[in-house]
Order: C-alpha cells, then sequence, then structure tokens
C-alpha cells in the first residue's frame, strides 16, 4: 500500500483535521482511500454500524473519504478512567483495562500484532492509507516501545509530514526540536504550519528559514478557518470553538467533568447563531443560563461526587423553572435517584451513590458488559415528535421511568417532564430539526427569531477545498507514490 502519515509537533496542532482533508481530497480523485490511526486515546468514541468502537476522528475521517468506518482503522482504543488506567479497546471491543506500566510491559507485542493484522486487512480494500500519529514523536523516555507515531510510519512504510500549530507560539522551536528529538527525522518529507492568522506574506521569511534550516520543504501555511463545522476529537479544540461564539444570546452552560466524554455531542449547538456555550467547571460560575447540560462522562459517579461536592443538587434545584436541565448518557444517570456500582465497572467501587434526584425513581446499576448500539426513534418536545438517532455506548443500566423522551421499534428511553431532559443517546443534536425543537421555547422566551433553515453545506468538502488552496497538493500526491 502507498498513503502518508501525519505526524504532530504535540497535542491539539490539527493531525486529525489535516487527516479529514487530505482523505477527503484524495477521494475526490479517485484514490481508494482510507484513514487509520493504530492507537486512539480518547474517551469520545465513534460507534461503527456493527457495533463496535473506534476513535471518533477515525469515524469522521472515513465518512469524509465516504466510506463505511470499520475497526481496522483503529484497532487500539484508550479510554481513560482515572489518571493512571485505562481502558483497553481492541478491534472495537473491550479488552480489559491497564495502568500504563502495565500496557507498556505486557500489551505492547500484542498491540503490534493488531497493527500489523488492521494494516493487511485495509490492504485488502484500499490502494492508499492517511495515517495519523498521536502526540508528538519526541516522546524521548516512550519511544523505545510506541505503538503509534515512527513505528507505525516504518511498519506501513510510508513518508512523514510534520504538522506544527503556529497559533500556540513558538513554531520554530517545536520544529526543529521535534525533528532533533525524534526518532527516524529521515521519514520526515514535509512541513506544514496550521492555524495561522494574519497575512500570509508575513509568514515567508518564516517558510525560507525552516527549508533552509531542516533542509525539509514547507508543503504549505494554512490559514485558522473558525467555523469548518467538523466534529473536534480533542476537548481542547471544543472549548476554543465555544469562546469564539461566546457572545450569543441563549445562554448554555456545560459542565466540564474532569472525566468528560463525547464532548462533540455539544458542537453542534454552536451551529445555531443564537446560541452560545460556556464551559463550566466550577458550580459557582453556572449563573443564570437558558440550559444546562451534563454531557457523558467516562466515570460517572467519580465524577457525580465532584459535583455535588460543591452543591450542584441545591444549585440546579435553584434554578428559575423555565431552565432546562439536560442529561446525556453519564450525565442522564446523574440526574436520578441512585447508582450503583460494587464492582467498579465504571471506575469507582459503590454499593450505593445518590444521585441529584431530579429524575424521580431512576436507578442505575453498572455492568461488566458495555451496550453499544445504534438506534432511530421518535423524541417527543413540546407536545411535538421529531425523529431522532445516534448511538449509545454505556456499562450503566437504568430502570425504566415514567415520561420517557423517545420512543423505539422495541422500546422507549431516557426522560423528559417539565424542563429536565434526559437521554443516552448520543448525537441528538447533530439534528437539526431535534436541536431547533428544543431550542423554540428558549427563543420564544426571549422573542428570538426562529432561523431560516438552510441546506447544510458539505463540511467535508469545503474543509478539504479550503486545505487543498494552501498547500502543495501535486507535492502531497508525490511524496505518497514515493518510497521513503
Amino acid at each position: 500500500m502507498q498513503g502518508i502519515m501525519v505526524q504532530g509537533t504535540s497535542s491539539d496542532v490539527g493531525k486529525s483535521m489535516i487527516c479529514t482533508a487530505f482523505c477527503r481530497i484524495m477521494a475526490e480523485e479517485g484514490y481508494r482511500v482510507a484513514p487509520f490511526k493504530s492507537q486512539n486515546m480518547s474517551n469520545n468514541s465513534y460507534v461503527t454500524i456493527w457495533g463496535e468502537e473506534i476513535g471518533r476522528a477515525q469515524g469522521v475521517q472515513a465518512e469524509a473519504a465516504g466510506i463505511v468506518a470499520t475497526v481496522n482503522m483503529n484497532p487500539i482504543l484508550l479510554k481513560p478512567e482515572n489518571d493512571m488506567k485505562s481502558q483497553v479497546v481492541l478491534f472495537g471491543k473491550k479488552l480489559c483495562a491497564m495502568d500504563g506500566m502495565d500496557y507498556r510491559q505486557h500489551f505492547y507485542e500484542q498491540g503490534l500484532k493488531a497493527i500489523d493484522q488492521a494494516l493487511l486487512n485495509l490492504s485488502q480494500d484500499f490502494t492508499h492509507l492517511v495515517i495519523e500519529g498521536a502526540g508528538s514523536p519526541a516522546e524521548v523516555n516512550l519511544n523505545n516501545r510506541e505503538l503509534v507515531n515512527m513505528a507505525v510510519a516504518e511498519r506501513a512504510d510510508v513518508p512523514v509530514i510534520l504538522v506544527a500549530d503556529i497559533e500556540r507560539g513558538g513554531v520554530f522551536a517545536s520544529i526543529v526540536g521535534t525533528l532533533a528529538l525524534m526518532p527516524q527525522p529521515e521519514r520526515v518529507k514535509g512541513l506544514l504550519i496550521n492555524k495561522f492568522r494574519g497575512d500570509l506574506r508575513l509568514f515567508e521569511d518564516g517558510v525560507a528559514f525552516l527549508e533552509s534550516y531542516t533542509g525539509i520543504p514547507v508543503l504549505g501555511v494554512i490559514p485558522y478557518l473558525p467555523e469548518h463545522g467538523i466534529e473536534q476529537e480533542d476537548s481542547l479544540g471544543v472549548r476554543e470553538l465555544a469562546k469564539t461564539f461566546s457572545q450569543r444570546p441563549i445562554d448554555i452552560a456545560v459542565l466540564k467533568h474532569p472525566y468528560l466524554s463525547n464532548f462533540t455531542d455539544i458542537e453542534a449547538l454552536l451551529k445555531e447563531p443564537d446560541v452560545s456555550v460556556r464551559w463550566v467547571e466550577l458550580v459557582k460560575d453556572i449563573g443564570q443560563p437558558d440550559a444546562v447540560i451534563l454531557p457523558g462522562t467516562k466515570s460517572t459517579i467519580a465524577d457525580l461526587r465532584y459535583w455535588k461536592g460543591q452543591q450542584l443538587e441545591e444549585a440546579l434545584k435553584a434554578l428559575p423553572e423555565e431552565t432546562w436541565i439536560v442529561g446525556l448518557c453519564g450525565g442522564f444517570q446523574m440526574l436520578g435517584q441512585q447508582l450503583s456500582d460494587p464492582f467498579g465497572h465504571d471506575g469507582l467501587k459503590v454499593d450505593v451513590e445518590q444521585g441529584l434526584a431530579l429524575v424521580p425513581g431512576m436507578k442505575t446499576y453498572f455492568t461488566e458488559e458495555k451496550f453499544v448500539q445504534r438506534r432511530k426513534g421518535m423524541a417527543r418536545l413540546e407536545e411535538v415528535d421529531v425523529p431522532v438517532e445516534g448511538y449509545e455506548i454505556h456499562t450503566g443500566r437504568c430502570n425504566s421511568v415514567f415520561s420517557p423522551l423517545i420512543q423505539y421499534e422495541n422500546g422507549s428511553e431516557g426522560y423528559r417532564k417539565d424542563r429536565i431532559l434526559g437521554t443516552h443517546l448520543h448525537g441528538l443534536f447533530n439534528q437539526q430539526e431535534f436541536r431547533h425543537a428544543f431550542l423554540e421555547p428558549l427563543r420564544k422566551a426571549k422573542n428570538l427569531p426562529e432561523p431560516t433553515v438552510s441546506e447544510e453545506i458539505d463540511r467535508y468538502a469545503s474543509w478539504a477545498q479550503h486545505v487543498k488552496q494552501h498547500i502543495n497538493w501535486q507535492a502531497v500526491e508525490e511524496l505518497m507514490e514515493a518510497k521513503p
């Protein structure tokens, strides 16, 4: 197989976004292309049509390429449970939970075999890969047993493009330092400068310096594009995007759990021209918003205790009655009466933990088996039924409650009464009809007009076009066809 690997000088430099653009550009040019990331660490997962988990970035990249996402595109997914331990998901299924040292010492060989198998499987259906690295390839304390950067470039035998984020500052030092410390720097055949703001002519001297000092061509300088509309894998990116749209009339406060997951459930709200999103880390900062959202979490009871320690229950009950309180997945479970995890399947061993008691009678019991499934149904909001679809992914099982939110063919799920709303279904706000039905009473309360419903643009095509305009795409193609 042929292809290219995108590595970065650090996390959140835009590797995932560059790979997404490359997947769309290559698909439009007729390549049989697939994304690949050997090992992903994220609690923001994507559920395939077979009910398997992979990193959300690879699901998005597969969509950009116009293909069905599979576990071969991300064979190893690590989902942090706390500061020391992560759940290991191998080929889409939960394997075990391990701390960093055990993973490094005991999983390495198994990880290499999984990577080789995934690459072999992909080679049977595709001719080219767009491979994403992780973090920085210059982590000298980890490089002798790493599974995601140069080790993968070597096994796939592809050249590397190194991406740096100029918005962070220190772009020259980050590139030069990374090249000095990374293994096999000779594999790096091109540099990309991402998130540039201002007049590109001001960086011409910078390009000349980098090319002269490193001997590696700068393939492009990509201007910052805030409204690309593509889900962010890193919650840092989502928080920065929320800041960009912070002065809008509808104020939504989102609780930033210590073990936040599936944060892209929130991002779609920013598509609305009158909605702002605030990430809240302290109860005292909730203020008087139009809605409070408790998003998903990888460790529900641990995060619940974090908020209870700040008297969240009292703060929510003291909000005006017109304020919406929304729980998504783990956030929904927090709204219930009780939670029980005697074996620690969700993180903490707890026989009985009192919830926030906003969904009466709901009890959650955590099991070893994870429920992972795509679902379609009808949600009732303001006496109107709207179609919804998305995916569930959770270990907690809840008893049925009065006044469910969603009706499926084989039952009901969630809760909706007065201004309390909860569900395990991820992706609700991605659907414009549901989003507008949810926001309608908030707009009425503020005498805001209903925004004009317009056909949503192809966000992958517009982002790919933006990237292609600012890079030497011919040089990228030549790199892919040449051996490193």
